[in-house]
């Protein structure tokens, strides 16, 4: 049987970014999988990034997002918090507003996540500045593209506007948020599409089990 090659990685920083990562899920996932699993990640994102500047930094980010939900799928000890999933076109706006918004809310309960079908280059201008407002931090939004582990790992799938490329697997937890798009939108008009997704986000808070 032919041995499936681990792609090298292209930077030494990132080469840093998987020993720290493998160091995080020693015992769980071997070395070669998490270089893998890097290098995928850095992969993918620079196909559709339009600022390259901090692609190593977010190409971590995004693997040790997939690695810890790879560990949830798995039933790792521990991995029991609720994981919500919200999907949208772009990963652009959103869903990177009411991902952002949940966590700040949620204060622990669950575990968020947001990815696009076809993820857009950049974070839709506006949505930092109305997530400040609200309290938010828009530190750690920016597109991701949608992946298997991330999907299979969450316990409820939120969808908002992906139409019929949106993710389907059975056992989970689906609704369809009929939200404004914030694409190309004033601020004013971006202000009310964060709060039509707050509201929401109450409503959704209020359904999930007490801890």
């Amino acid at each position: 049987m032919s041995v499936v090659p681990t792609p090298a990685l292209p930077d030494e920083r990132l080469a840093a970014g998987a020993a720290r990562l493998a160091v995080r899920h020693a015992g769980r996932f071997a070395v070669e999988t998490v270089q893998r699993l890097l290098s995928d990640s850095y992969q993918r994102l620079a196909a559709t990034a339009q600022v390259t500047t901090h692609l190593v930094v977010l190409a971590e980010r995004f693997a040790a997002e997939r690695l810890d939900a790879l560990a949830h799928a798995q039933g790792a000890p521990g991995a029991r918090v609720p994981r919500v999933l919200f999907v949208c076109s772009q990963n652009a706006g959103r869903s990177q507003l009411a991902a952002a918004l949940l966590q700040h809310r949620a204060a622990g309960r669950v575990t968020v996540s947001s990815a696009g079908t076809r993820p857009g280059p950049e974070v839709e201008p506006y949505i930092a500045q109305v997530l400040v407002e609200a309290g938010a931090d828009p530190a750690g939004a920016f597109p991701k593209p949608l992946t298997d582990e991330v999907v299979r790992a969450a316990d409820i799938v939120i969808t908002m506007g992906c139409g019929d490329a949106c993710p389907i697997v059975s056992g989970r937890r689906y609704l369809d948020w009929p939200v404004a798009d914030p694409e190309g939108a004033s601020l004013g008009a971006v202000r009310r599409i964060r709060d039509d997704i707050d509201h929401r986000i109450t409503d959704l808070l209020a359904s999930l089990p007490s801890t």
